[in-house]
């Protein structure tokens, strides 16, 4: 079992994070964003960034080459509309999307928007973790917890029309 503390300050053991979120183990604050038979996607539990979506597998997997070929063309369609809302509904006009392998993690797609506060921690990959340890500390509060609850509102809405 790992034990992993979530943005919100709960800590939970769980032996993967990814399957107790797509199993409904554990609810990621605000629900789930949209759902399809393969794919699960909720905000990022760890980071309060408005609109950090994680598009995770339902099954535990951990490579892109282990997807099927329906999952495949759901994973690119539902990425795709994701995208498509966090541009409408959000205002994001930039997403650096992450998935490593090299983890104990299951599949999962990370799509981190570009804000205009980012910048200051640089405009390439290596600043994103300055980024999501700045949001982690420094955001954690209930201004920001509310925009976030509320653009997970408007995604879901818009995502599930």
């Amino acid at each position: 079992m790992k034990t992993i503390t979530l943005s919100n300050g709960k800590v939970v053991e769980v032996e993967c994070l990814s399957c107790a979120l797509t199993s409904g183990v554990i609810e990621p604050d605000g629900g789930v964003v949209i759902e399809t038979e393969y794919f699960h996607a909720h905000q990022d539990v760890a980071y309060p960034i408005k609109g950090l979506i994680i598009l995770a597998s339902k099954r535990h997997i951990k490579c892109f080459d282990e997807l099927t070929e329906e999952e495949r063309m759901d994973y690119v369609n539902i990425l795709s509309k994701i995208r498509k809302a966090q541009r409408k509904v959000l205002g994001i006009e930039h997403v650096y999307y992450f998935y490593n392998e090299d983890t104990t993690h299951h599949f999962h797609t990370w799509m981190v928007p570009r804000y205009k506060w980012m910048y200051k921690f640089g405009r390439s990959v290596e600043s994103v973790r300055p980024v999501l340890l700045h949001a982690r500390n420094e955001l954690n509060n209930d201004e920001n917890i509310k925009e976030i609850m509320e653009a997970i509102s408007a995604l879901a809405e818009e995502l599930n029309k």
